[in-house]
């Protein structure tokens, strides 16, 4: 048990008091590396969340600077207990159905998730159509909350449904936001399947969408992902102005075209406003 250094003899010679320090050191730095190896596995799982693309297991270990060995002991069993899930042809990991699960659960609890369904519901009724917060996950686009339309015809889509990232609105927004680096990364890993005659299959064509994407800070789904239904997407920033979401609209074409709904994206971009503001409120003073 560590003494009260006020309790302290005052005559304590120079040579005890510096062996105390250090005894004092060393039981403060057993106790962090004590933390560090309790805390490793939510470690793990903020790499894999934060990451635009599955990790290896080399990405991993030298992201935390733990040994390969001790990681992939630690990997095997979150994976068993499916915290995560690694992807096949060595692509690496990705968080697992349990770890999103506990995530949307605990999102559902919160009055975060309320209040940006109250922010969705209000751009709703200002354009009419189905609106999505979203989010990109491991090459893909996770629907974390929506707001149906009151049309009877619409595209159903529940929270916690994944996207392809080619061929959709938000998946194209967030592609387009990324470093070349890891954009170039994260398409290496994709495969550009075909959802319609419209989805972009060709990497150079896709490369060059990207592009215009990124200049018009607006991502654009024309029937790409499915026949007869457009989107449009804008992102939601975080406090250093980085892309985190996409709040985005879609509608069917019986009813809205593509440009009826770039009308739109100024309520849009005031409701991802208002989430920023949610996820990311100003730091007080």
């Amino acid at each position: 048990m560590k003494r009260n250094p006020l309790e302290t003899s005052q005559n304590r010679t120079a040579a005890s008091s510096r062996q105390e320090s250090a005894a004092t050191v060393k039981l403060e730095s057993a106790g962090s590396e004590d933390d560090v190896r309790r805390l490793r596995p939510l470690v793990v799982l903020e790499h894999l969340t934060e990451a635009s693309h599955p990790l290896t297991l080399a990405q991993l270990a030298s992201r935390m600077k733990a040994p390969k060995s001790t990681l992939m002991r630690l990997l095997q069993s979150m994976e068993l207990h499916g915290y995560v899930l690694h992807m096949p042809a060595e692509r690496g990991f990705v968080p697992g159905v349990k770890a999103i699960s506990l995530g949307l659960r605990t999102l559902r609890g919160s009055n975060i998730r309320r209040e940006c369904r109250a922010v969705l519901r209000n751009l709703m009724l200002k354009t009419g159509e189905t609106c999505n917060l979203t989010v990109p996950d491991a090459g893909r686009v996770f629907y974390v909350e929506r707001v149906e339309t009151t049309e009877p015809l619409r595209m159903h889509l529940d929270p916690g449904t994944w996207v392809p990232m080619h061929c959709t609105a938000s998946g194209k927004l967030f592609l387009a936001s990324m470093s070349l680096l890891d954009r170039h990364s994260v398409l290496a890993h994709l495969v550009l399947s075909r959802s319609t005659p419209r989805t972009i299959v060709d990497p150079r064509e896709l490369e060059a969408e990207l592009e215009r994407i990124a200049r018009r800070g607006i991502g654009i789904d024309n029937e790409e992902l499915v026949r007869g239904m457009v989107a449009v997407a804008v992102p939601v920033l975080d406090r250093s102005n980085r892309v985190v979401a996409g709040v985005a609209c879609h509608a069917p074409t019986a009813r809205q075209t593509l440009d009826d709904l770039m009308a739109c994206v100024p309520h849009l971009r005031a409701a991802a406003d208002g989430i920023r503001t949610i996820l990311f409120p100003p730091m007080s003073t």
